[in-house]
C-alpha cells in the first residue's frame, strides 16, 4: 500500500522534470505550448494528491475534503507543506486551461507556468523530501 504513495511521488518528480524542459523551449515552436500545458496540468494534479497523501498518511490529518484540490491546498498551507498563496491562483489557472480550446489563455499563461508555478513545484518537492525521495 505504501508503494502506491511513493509511486505517486515519483510520478510527480518525473512530471516536474518534463515541465522543466519548457523553461528553455520556445512557446511558438510546434507542440511546446501544448506540451507545457499538459505537463503543467499533470504536475499540478499529481502535486495536490501528493500533498493529500502526506496530510492523511503521514500527518494523520483527516478533517478535510480529501477529494478537493482546494481543501487539500488549504490544509497543505496550514501544515507547512506549501507557503505561498500562488497555489490557489495555480488551481484557477489549471481549471481555466481545461476550457481553453483555442490556446489563447495557454499562450498568456506560458510565462507564469515556467517562471512562477514551476518554482513552486520545485519548492514543494524540497519540502516533501523528508517524506519521500525521488530516484
Amino acid at each position: 500500500m505504501e508503494s502506491r504513495y511513493i509511486n505517486r511521488y515519483r510520478t510527480f518528480c518525473r512530471s516536474l522534470k518534463n515541465l522543466e524542459k519548457s523553461r528553455k523551449a520556445d512557446p511558438k515552436a510546434d507542440f511546446v505550448l501544448e506540451g507545457t500545458v499538459l505537463n503543467f496540468n499533470l504536475t499540478f494534479d499529481i502535486s495536490w494528491k501528493v500533498m493529500k497523501d502526506i496530510l492523511v498518511k503521514r500527518l494523520e490529518i483527516l478533517g478535510f475534503a480529501v477529494g478537493s484540490p482546494r481543501e487539500t491546498l488549504k490544509q497543505a498551507f496550514t501544515n507547512g507543506l506549501i507557503d505561498d498563496d500562488q497555489w490557489m491562483q495555480m488551481l484557477r489557472v489549471r481549471n481555466q486551461l481545461a476550457h481553453d480550446y483555442d490556446g489563447t489563455f495557454a499562450a498568456e499563461k506560458f510565462q507564469d507556468i515556467i517562471q512562477v508555478y514551476y518554482p513552486l513545484f520545485v519548492e514543494l518537492k524540497e519540502n516533501v523530501k523528508k517524506y519521500y525521495s525521488c530516484s
